[in-house]
C-alpha cells in the first residue's frame, strides 16, 4: 500500500513540476539559465529540462543530495547551501533568468530574506516562480511588487500536503532586489 502512495505521489509532483515549468514555457520560451533553489535531488530540473533543453539548470540545496543531482547530471552545476549564504549570492548575482522557489522544500534559515536573495540572483526582466500557501500569497504579491517587480501570473492548485497552494510569478524590473 506505500509503495502505491508513493507511487500517486511521485506521479503527482511530477504534474505539479510540469505544470510549473509550463507556465514559465509560455512567459519565456528559451531561457538561458535556470535555478532551482532547495533543488534536493533535482526533481523539478529534470521534468524541466523536458521542456527547456538547451537552457542551463542549476540547483542550490544545503543537502548533500545535490552533489548527487549533479553527479548524474540532473543540474549543470551544484550549489551546496542556502540562496540566503552571501558566498552564493555575490557569486550568483544577476546570473540567471529564472529562479524558481518550489513549495518551500529547503527553507532558509530566514525565510525574510529568501526572497530578496532570490531576486539577487535574477536579470533584470527576469522571472521568479514561487509557490506558497494561500495565507502567504497575498502579502508575498505585496513584498514582490515592493521591491519592483510586476505580478505576471498567479494560479492556484492543489498540492500533495496542501489542500491548496497558489503559485505567482513575477517579472523583476530594472531596479527590484
Amino acid at each position: 500500500m506505500n509503495s502505491l502512495r508513493t507511487r500517486v505521489s511521485d506521479l503527482g509532483r511530477y504534474g505539479r513540476h510540469r505544470s510549473a515549468a509550463r507556465a514559465i514555457l509560455r512567459l519565456l520560451p528559451e531561457p538561458e539559465s535556470w535555478l532551482d533553489v532547495g533543488t534536493g535531488d533535482a526533481r523539478f530540473p529534470r521534468t524541466a529540462r523536458r521542456l527547456f533543453p538547451y537552457t542551463s539548470i542549476d540547483g542550490v540545496d544545503p543537502s548533500p543530495r545535490i552533489a548527487y543531482a549533479r553527479h548524474l547530471e540532473h543540474i549543470e552545476e551544484a550549489y551546496a547551501g542556502h540562496v540566503t549564504d552571501p558566498h552564493i549570492t555575490t557569486i550568483l548575482r544577476g546570473r540567471y533568468d529564472v529562479v524558481t522557489l518550489l513549495d518551500r522544500r529547503s527553507p532558509a534559515p530566514d525565510p525574510r530574506t529568501e526572497l530578496p536573495a532570490a531576486l539577487t540572483l535574477l536579470r533584470p526582466g527576469g522571472l521568479l516562480l514561487v509557490e506558497a500557501e494561500p495565507r502567504e500569497a497575498h502579502g508575498l504579491r505585496g513584498q514582490l511588487e515592493g521591491r519592483g517587480c510586476t505580478i505576471v501570473a498567479t494560479s492556484r492548485h492543489t498540492l500533495d500536503r496542501f489542500p491548496y497552494t497558489c503559485r505567482i510569478i513575477a517579472r523583476r524590473g530594472p531596479s527590484a532586489a
